[in-house]
């Protein structure tokens, strides 16, 4: 009898839910479902929070459209999910099993996400420097505990991930791989241990610092059936859902992965004895991910990537509406690739960053070098989508990564799944030759730790 690995990842803007064979380490069944659970923000301060509930439900959804013949023979299950945000909830009563075999969340607070603008810089800036090699941003979620904010009586914290973990479990608090509690900040990943000194200054509720565990290990087994699962069934600890999509399709310690999705990230492994610096550098483009088995990731993270081109359509579908002449968006977007698919290069340029770096969040975007000759739509789209990797590639430049011995790219992402232009700029930019069809997918790789690992 075949056996299964369900891996789920629970992302900004969707649920994805897969099957893997164990033995064969093949996809059996997968389902993904948007979760449309923003809730949108009108106090002016640039909060990104979303509906918990909404959240839940949609995951107890995504899991009942698998074969349930498949799920009674689920040997572990493994989480990923959205990275730096946080919820809290009351560890006893977080959720409700009373409506069968799935949970509803209950005492528990929204999700403010990893995009939470509300930490001002004047706000960052006032906090103590983190006793680590990652520097701390706005929606990192220590720092969006310490922003004044009324936590009413919760006794746990945590991502959404860690969230689904502690409910499927039952536990009594949160455990947290170094994966998420580094997207967090205050969190040294050399001692695998919380700032508590630092943070006690501060006033922080150290009570909310979730237990840290191994990345790869368990965090528990199922308190209830679920969906046809059995209790007991092992549940391993959340892990991030970046660390998860690149063990999806780095087959070889020389591979780079370039992920261009809603944002942007190029990718490579660090030699196992790599140590990170003792501090963090806030000006570095560059940071070092904690992987697995305490090795690292060399990490560009562009906040700017396929949402920079879903943006210039969403500007060009409202100047058609005003002008009278509405164009939906998928069918604009299919106009833009072919007009740029016929201009192979343009002299225009694009800064796309349009929502600044983190490394960097005063530099807003830029068009130069305007000329008469340059404004058709060929000439802006494809100077857009060289925009987008000339910036990733300013932050990782090619030359480092034949230093560090990458052999070849792997492309994946939805934006390039869908841009043939994007594509095209990719292979301009790199001397390595780039490999498409290894797509990075973060419910799959949390399935492959499990079974590798378990």
């Amino acid at each position: 009898m075949a056996a299964y690995i369900l891996g789920l990842d629970v992302g900004t803007t969707s649920i994805k839910a897969v099957l893997l064979d164990s033995e064969s380490r093949s996809v059996a069944a997968s389902h993904s479902i948007p979760t449309t659970s923003d809730i949108s923000d009108s106090s002016g301060i640039k909060a990104k929070e979303q509906d918990t509930v909404r959240i839940i439900d949609t995951l107890n959804r995504c899991v009942g459209l698998l074969p349930r013949d498949k799920l009674q023979h689920v040997r572990s299950i493994g989480l990923s999910g959205q990275m730096h945000g946080v919820l809290f909830w009351k560890a006893k009563s977080g959720c409700d099993w009373s409506n069968g075999d799935f949970f509803t969340a209950r005492d528990a607070s929204q999700l403010i996400t990893w995009q939470d603008g509300r930490c001002s810089s004047s706000f960052l800036s006032s906090l103590p420097q983190p006793d680590s090699h990652l520097s701390v941003a706005t929606g990192f979620g220590c720092a969006t505990i310490l922003w004044p904010k009324f936590l009413e009586d919760f006794t746990a914290a945590g991502t959404i991930q860690d969230y689904v973990v502690s409910m499927l479990c039952g536990l009594d608090g949160c455990v947290m791989t170094p994966q998420n509690a580094a997207s967090w900040g205050f969190f040294n990943t050399s001692s695998n241990q919380w700032n508590t000194d630092i943070l006690k200054g501060t006033g922080f509720p150290l009570h909310l610092l979730p237990q840290c565990v191994p990345s790869g290990g368990l965090a528990g087994k199922t308190c209830s059936d679920w969906h046809g699962i059995p209790a007991g069934t092992p549940v391993g600890a959340a892990m991030g859902d970046f660390q998860c999509s690149v063990y999806s399709c780095m087959s070889a310690r020389t591979d780079a992965v370039l992920n261009i999705s809603t944002s942007a990230q190029l990718t490579y492994a660090m030699p196992a004895d790599f140590k990170p610096p003792d501090s963090p550098q806030p000006a570095s483009s560059i940071s070092f991910f904690p992987y697995f088995d305490s090795s690292y990731l060399a990490v560009a993270a562009s906040l700017n990537g396929g949402n920079v081109l879903a943006t210039f359509v969403e500007m060009l579908t409202a100047w058609m509406k005003e002008l009278g002449a509405e164009l939906n968006e998928p069918c604009l977007y299919e106009k833009l690739i072919c007009s740029a698919l016929n201009q192979e290069t343009s002299d225009l340029r694009v800064s796309p960053t349009i929502l600044g770096e983190r490394h960097n969040p005063l530099c807003l975007g830029q068009v130069t070098d305007i000329s008469a000759s340059n404004l058709s739509l060929g000439h802006v789209t494809r100077a857009l989508c060289h925009g987008v990797l000339d910036n990733i590639t300013s932050m990782m430049p090619a030359e480092r990564l034949q230093q560090a011995g990458v052999s070849r790219i792997v492309g994946s992402g939805s934006a390039l799944a869908r841009n043939e232009v994007l594509r095209q700029e990719v292979e301009r930019a790199f001397p390595q030759p780039v490999v498409y069809g290894q797509n990075a997918d973060s419910a799959v790789g949390v399935a492959m730790v499990l079974c590798d690992r378990l």
